[in-house]
């Protein structure tokens, strides 16, 4: 829809695609799109910042205006949802998009730290400009998802206040992450961090987030969002075409509000004004059933979620990758043989341990850069989840 309007080179400031900067040159043309929206009567909007943070932005080599470019972002959501609640007196609400960003923090593409204090701008610009809640959208990754979290919870300490964290997951077609991560990783994972809402966008159309929204109705103790693709695209000569018509969405949302208790429905690519404007036809004035959620409590490694429920007599946890109980993994780290500490946590797999246990702690060494190196090299080289041992 910005697309649409051809927005110059001179409009982005010669840094073509990077949307966000229409934020600031073109208000009109991205102010446009909000009032699109809530002329068939959504509720809320996302603001026009899914870039706006430090990976994305620095592909532009503009990683400094990410504050600047969420703040402006937000205040023409701001205007234009106080708009419409000026005309007839109902709510409308600004959602704050953070996006995932250009790398992944679990392959190594950037630090941390980088990234949260990159997502913790992004917030505070977000909440400065009049958003009402922020929506850590389309996360791929669940170290980068946890990040925005965090970088959320940085901004609004350092802002004094309080909004709802929102957290809507991208799965693909393989019922995964991009990095393979399972729903129920995703939940035990994420929900800890004190969202406020847990759900998927993006990647893929309502088909194929039925089994996904029926494991978080069943054990999620927060509220539900979904916000499909328009269908899975049709690649054609002008480009990606989305296959799901208005009518086919909004039975989807119907079927999920009513099946699942969705508190929050929309749509993600390909999903057009008319599209909103039936699914808003459909679901509103509905009330969601009260779900009955059974928690399920475990412990998460990056690809899968393991119950704390034994049907054996123990869980096993394996406790050779420890620096004081194991001399053969004490020797690999000392001498940096990264691959052998990773081999040693195989066998342990092999042997049937269901979590592993990590401990580095050894006189003269330093902990703090132990930990983050085999951590990491075991968050990707095993499925199962890691025991953090320390005595610091």
């Amino acid at each position: 829809m910005l697309q649409a309007q051809e927005p110059t080179l001179d409009d982005f400031q010669q840094l073509e695609g990077c949307n966000e900067v229409l934020n600031v040159t073109r208000p009109d043309i991205v102010r446009s799109v909000h009032e699109a929206y809530f002329a068939v009567g959504v509720d809320c909007v996302e603001t026009n910042t899914f870039g706006a943070n430090h990976s994305a932005l620095g592909e532009y080599d503009i990683s400094g205006r990410v504050h600047e470019l969420s703040a402006a972002g937000a205040r023409l959501a701001r205007e234009s949802a106080d708009a419409f609640t000026a005309r007839d007196g109902r709510p409308r609400w600004v959602l704050g998009s953070m996006g995932p960003g250009t790398k992944l923090p679990t392959l190594g593409h950037i630090g941390y730290a980088t990234i949260r204090d990159g997502f913790q701008a992004n917030a505070e610009g977000l909440i400065e400009g009049g958003a009402d809640a922020l929506l850590v959208e389309t996360t791929q990754d669940l170290l980068q998802t946890k990040a925005s979290v965090i970088g959320a919870r940085h901004a609004m300490r350092q802002l004094g206040v309080d909004v709802p964290v929102l957290v809507s997951m991208a799965f693909e077609t393989t019922g995964t992450m991009l990095l393979g991560s399972e729903i129920g990783a995703a939940l035990t994972a994420l929900e800890p961090l004190g969202i406020d809402m847990i759900g998927l966008n993006c990647s893929t159309g309502p088909a194929e987030m039925t089994e996904h929204l029926r494991h978080l109705s069943r054990h999620s103790r927060v509220p539900l969002l979904c916000m499909p693709n328009a269908g899975l695209p049709i690649l054609t000569k002008d480009g990606a075409h989305f296959p799901l018509d208005s009518e086919g969405l909004a039975d989807a949302q119907e079927t999920f509000v009513r099946e699942y208790g969705l508190s929050l429905v929309g749509g993600c690519c390909g999903t057009t004004p008319e599209h909103l404007r039936q699914v808003v036809e459909r679901v509103r004035g509905l009330t969601p059933p009260a779900r009955d959620p059974r928690p399920e409590p475990g412990a998460a490694s990056l690809y899968q979620s393991v119950p704390f429920r034994q049907d054996t007599s123990y869980l096993a946890i394996g406790e050779r990758t420890n620096a004081n109980g194991s001399k053969k993994f004490r020797e690999a780290m000392l001498e940096a043989c990264w691959d052998d500490c990773v081999e040693i946590a195989r066998e342990q797999i092999r042997e049937g341990a269901h979590m592993l246990d990590l401990c580095v702690d050894y006189v003269g060494r330093d902990g703090v850069a132990d930990m983050a190196e085999l951590a990491g090299r075991l968050a990707t080289a095993s499925t199962l989840p890691i025991v953090l041992d320390s005595t610091e």
